[in-house]
Protein backbone atom coordinates (compact mmCIF):
# COMPACT_ATOMS: atom_id res chain seq x y z
CA UNK A 1 0.00 0.00 0.00
CA UNK A 2 1.49 3.20 -1.06
CA UNK A 3 1.55 5.97 0.96
CA UNK A 4 -0.09 9.17 -1.20
CA UNK A 5 0.33 12.18 2.19
CA UNK A 6 1.83 14.86 0.70
CA UNK A 7 5.72 15.62 2.18
CA UNK A 8 4.44 18.49 3.91
CA UNK A 9 1.88 16.12 5.77
CA UNK A 10 4.86 13.83 6.62
CA UNK A 11 6.58 17.21 8.17
CA UNK A 12 3.81 17.93 10.04
CA UNK A 13 3.15 14.57 11.38
CA UNK A 14 7.36 14.88 11.89
CA UNK A 15 8.14 11.75 9.95
CA UNK A 16 10.44 13.78 7.94
CA UNK A 17 12.97 16.98 9.45
CA UNK A 18 12.38 20.31 8.77
CA UNK A 19 13.75 23.57 9.57
CA UNK A 20 10.66 25.18 11.26
CA UNK A 21 10.49 28.39 12.16
CA UNK A 22 6.55 28.59 13.02
CA UNK A 23 3.90 26.55 14.13
CA UNK A 24 -0.18 26.74 15.14
CA UNK A 25 -2.76 24.29 14.89
CA UNK A 26 -3.78 25.68 11.39
CA UNK A 27 -0.41 26.57 9.75
CA UNK A 28 3.68 25.71 9.84
CA UNK A 29 6.15 27.11 8.28
CA UNK A 30 10.12 25.83 7.69
CA UNK A 31 12.63 26.50 5.12
CA UNK A 32 12.85 25.26 1.88
CA UNK A 33 15.04 22.98 1.18
CA UNK A 34 16.18 24.59 -2.31
CA UNK A 35 16.34 27.81 -1.30
CA UNK A 36 15.68 30.59 -4.57
CA UNK A 37 16.75 33.20 -2.32
CA UNK A 38 18.37 34.04 0.86
CA UNK A 39 15.40 33.94 2.79
CA UNK A 40 12.97 31.35 1.58
CA UNK A 41 10.28 29.80 3.97
CA UNK A 42 7.23 27.75 3.32
CA UNK A 43 3.61 28.48 4.82
CA UNK A 44 1.60 25.79 4.91
CA UNK A 45 -1.91 24.95 6.23
CA UNK A 46 -2.10 21.83 8.60
CA UNK A 47 -4.86 20.60 6.34
CA UNK A 48 -4.15 18.64 3.41
CA UNK A 49 -7.83 19.40 1.94
CA UNK A 50 -6.51 22.08 -0.57
CA UNK A 51 -4.67 22.04 -3.40
CA UNK A 52 -3.73 25.48 -4.41
CA UNK A 53 -4.89 29.07 -3.25
CA UNK A 54 -7.90 28.80 -5.58
CA UNK A 55 -9.39 26.10 -3.45
CA UNK A 56 -8.26 27.70 -0.21
CA UNK A 57 -9.45 30.72 -1.23
CA UNK A 58 -12.98 29.53 -2.05
CA UNK A 59 -13.03 27.10 0.70
CA UNK A 60 -11.59 28.59 3.62
CA UNK A 61 -10.96 31.99 3.24
CA UNK A 62 -10.04 32.86 6.80
CA UNK A 63 -7.36 30.13 6.66
CA UNK A 64 -6.09 31.83 3.47
CA UNK A 65 -6.04 35.18 5.89
CA UNK A 66 -4.37 33.53 8.34
CA UNK A 67 -1.55 32.07 6.01
CA UNK A 68 -0.60 35.54 4.62
CA UNK A 69 -1.09 37.16 8.31
CA UNK A 70 1.69 34.53 8.97
CA UNK A 71 3.87 35.08 5.98
CA UNK A 72 3.61 38.50 6.97
CA UNK A 73 5.05 38.04 10.20
CA UNK A 74 7.89 35.70 9.16
CA UNK A 75 8.80 38.54 6.73
CA UNK A 76 8.80 40.68 9.40
CA UNK A 77 11.19 38.47 11.51
CA UNK A 78 13.30 37.45 8.51
CA UNK A 79 13.45 40.12 6.01
CA UNK A 80 12.77 42.95 7.42
CA UNK A 81 9.43 43.12 6.14
CA UNK A 82 9.73 42.98 2.67
CA UNK A 83 9.63 40.04 0.53
CA UNK A 84 7.57 38.07 -2.19
CA UNK A 85 4.70 35.97 -1.56
CA UNK A 86 4.09 33.43 -4.40
CA UNK A 87 1.95 30.68 -4.77
CA UNK A 88 2.61 28.61 -7.58
CA UNK A 89 -1.04 26.77 -9.04
CA UNK A 90 -0.44 24.11 -11.56
CA UNK A 91 2.40 21.98 -12.27
CA UNK A 92 3.51 23.64 -15.62
CA UNK A 93 3.40 26.84 -12.93
CA UNK A 94 6.00 24.94 -10.79
CA UNK A 95 3.91 23.45 -8.68
CA UNK A 96 5.65 20.42 -7.36
CA UNK A 97 3.34 19.33 -4.40
CA UNK A 98 -0.08 19.82 -4.24
CA UNK A 99 -0.51 20.63 -0.68
CA UNK A 100 -1.50 24.62 -0.98
CA UNK A 101 1.76 26.59 -0.02
CA UNK A 102 3.02 29.98 -0.13
CA UNK A 103 6.79 30.64 -1.02
CA UNK A 104 7.83 33.80 1.63
CA UNK A 105 10.83 35.11 -0.25
CA UNK A 106 13.28 38.19 0.68
CA UNK A 107 16.78 39.20 0.72
CA UNK A 108 17.95 41.98 -1.94
CA UNK A 109 15.36 40.32 -4.56
CA UNK A 110 16.06 42.22 -7.93
CA UNK A 111 13.22 43.19 -9.88
CA UNK A 112 12.72 41.36 -12.66
CA UNK A 113 13.62 37.96 -10.94
CA UNK A 114 11.53 35.41 -9.15
CA UNK A 115 14.21 34.26 -6.77
CA UNK A 116 17.80 34.98 -6.61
Amino acid sequence: MSDSRSIFTKIIAREIPADIVFESDSVIAFRDIAPQAPVHLLVVPTTEEFANVAELAAGNPALLAELVSVAQKLADEHAGGQYRLIFNTGETAGQTVFHVHAHVLGGNLEEGTLGH
